[in-house]
């Protein structure tokens, strides 16, 4: 993945994040809950997301920009399939820029190194979904190309609704 660093102007640079990156990734989930009026619904922690990026099984990635040694921003994804396109595809799950650093091209270098990748991977879709009270998100996606997709409605199961199908409880 290296041969697909994005760099801008010095010293700002998008890396594969590492374990020892782990609570730098919690603290700027944090702040995207807090952002999107969310913070209610952080339940995560320090282990939980070690597991998820860097367990056996990994079931997500990251990057993260800096400044320097400084974390300004984040993405976090992982691989979907399109039955259709018989394709991977590379889903979005989060993506922040702390506000200070807003308004300098970051949040566009994140999503040009993820489109690079879906490249290099193969990827018939990149996707993502925006909250619809975010206008100024959802007008910076329109401006890179993205298409808002009003017909498709998020379905989500929670912990308990999953275990109450699967039969486990009832």
């Amino acid at each position: 993945m290296e041969k697909y660093l994005l760099t801008m102007t010095k010293p700002f640079n998008i890396l594969p994040a590492s374990e020892s990156d782990v609570a730098t990734i919690l603290d700027l989930i944090g702040q995207l809950a807090v952002y999107e009026k969310l913070a209610h619904m952080v339940t995560g922690n320090e282990a939980m997301l070690q597991a998820a990026l860097f367990g056996p099984t990994p079931s997500c990635e990251c990057v993260i920009a800096r400044d320097g040694d400084k974390p300004i921003g984040f993405a976090l994804f992982f691989t979907t399939f399109s039955t259709f396109l018989c394709k991977p595809g590379l889903y979005l799950e989060d993506l922040f820029v702390v506000p200070a650093a807003r308004g300098h091209g970051h949040g566009k270098a994140l999503l040009k190194y993820l489109a690079a990748l879906a490249v290099a991977r193969d990827c018939g879709r990149f996707e993502w979904r925006v909250l619809d009270w975010n206008t100024p998100s959802i007008e910076f996606y329109k401006s890179l190309g993205a298409n808002i997709m009003p017909e498709w409605h998020l379905v989500r199961m929670t912990e308990a609704e999953i275990s109450k199908l699967a039969g486990i409880a009832e």
